[in-house]
């Protein structure tokens, strides 16, 4: 069946650990199918999916990119954690440059790297979480080990490709 295909930027361990144990506290149950991630692209056409795994292969042969996390936005009906890598985001450049012409407008629009820890909750829940975790934040290095391709079929993804950063 085909399906549209997202593209994520994968975590380290223990930052994964940490981002997706506060998913599962903070995100309801019923909807949390999905694992932490940083998206890239939302939907990309299933037709570029042997063209898509060659450039992630590419994009991920040189070192992995630094990042940190800058901050928290609130969502609406979430909150995510706001992400800094120009690395990233050159690697994310380079891979819309190369499928323009296939990018729905969202993945067309500035992108603006975060990790979602909570959404589809009351504005106020949003608020009270948002509160809550400006009070211990701090910038700190964010590890970003590869990047990611998923199937979306209307539930949890499902994996098309993994490539790790070299080095």
């Amino acid at each position: 069946m085909q399906a549209p295909i997202i593209v994520t930027a994968m975590l380290g361990a223990s930052d994964f650990a940490w981002a997706e144990g506060l998913r599962r506290a903070h995100y309801p149950p019923e909807r949390n199918q999905v694992p932490a991630h940083i998206t890239l692209f939302r939907h990309l056409p299933p037709g570029i999916a042997e063209e898509l795994r060659d450039q992630l292969k590419v994009e991920t042969r040189a070192s992995a990119p630094s990042a940190r996390l800058c901050g928290l936005r609130r969502l609406g009906q979430g909150v995510a954690f706001q992400i800094e890598s120009d690395e990233l985001e050159a690697i994310r450049d380079r891979l819309a440059d190369h499928f323009t012409g296939l990018l729905i407008p969202q993945d067309q629009a500035p992108w603006r790297p975060h990790i979602t820890v909570q959404n589809k909750v009351t504005p106020g829940e949003a608020k009270a979480l948002l509160t809550a975790l400006q009070t211990g934040f701090a910038l700190r290095p964010l590890q970003i080990v590869g990047l990611a391709s998923w199937w979306y079929r209307g539930g949890p993804w499902e994996k098309l490709s993994e490539h790790k950063f070299k080095g």
